[in-house]
């Protein structure tokens, strides 16, 4: 039988896909976790959605997390003798493609908009912000010359655009009204 737990992790250090072993606080540990988070809050927003395509769409996106994650979880400098999955252009261009069939849909944007609307839309807007987060953490990897494929970062920045979309998206399919922005100024 499989055991979920090893005791391995007990004192604070994990293994990097190759075997190294690094703090949990490593900035590549930081990083596959945020976007496994990513991954949880896409799964919640599949959970909330009735539309079949968008629910097929999260788990191929679901999929290129996972993807992604095992990337980051590998130790750049060590030869792995497994096959990981891997990421290609035509994943972002596909996030583009899917940007750009919602946005048929949807109302030219007049304002910035604030989160809100439908709990599904809302959900998208906290997935994109975990999206961002997950990226400027690969950039900060690159900053310290952990090396990160430049495809995750690509893909990342589409994806949290398609976040965004998407949460307009499901809006308009629950007829939830767009949130406005209207900044206060005063005189």
């Amino acid at each position: 039988m499989f055991k979920i737990y090893t005791k391995t992790g007990d004192k604070g250090s994990t293994s990097l896909i190759g075997g190294v072993r690094v703090p949990k606080s490593h900035i590549r540990i930081e990083s596959y976790g945020t976007v496994d988070e990513l991954n949880s809050y896409m799964g919640m927003v599949s959970d909330m959605c009735a539309n079949e395509q968008v629910v097929a769409e999260i788990r191929e996106i679901q999929d290129r997390l996972f993807t992604i994650g095992s990337a980051l979880a590998t130790d750049p400098g060590k030869d792995i003798k497994m096959k990981l999955p891997d990421l290609h252009e035509q994943d972002s261009e596909w996030l583009e493609q899917r940007i750009d069939a919602m946005n048929e849909v949807l109302p030219e944007m007049r304002s910035f908009l604030l989160p809100g609307g439908c709990l599904a839309g809302s959900t998208c807007h906290v997935a994109r912000c975990v999206c961002r987060r997950a990226e400027r953490i690969c950039v900060a990897m690159q900053e310290e010359h952990e090396f990160v494929p430049p495809l995750i970062i690509s893909y990342l920045n589409r994806l949290s655009d398609y976040l965004f979309v998407l949460a307009r998206y499901l809006g308009h399919l629950n007829s939830a009204p767009e949130l406005p922005w209207r900044a206060r100024v005063t005189n």
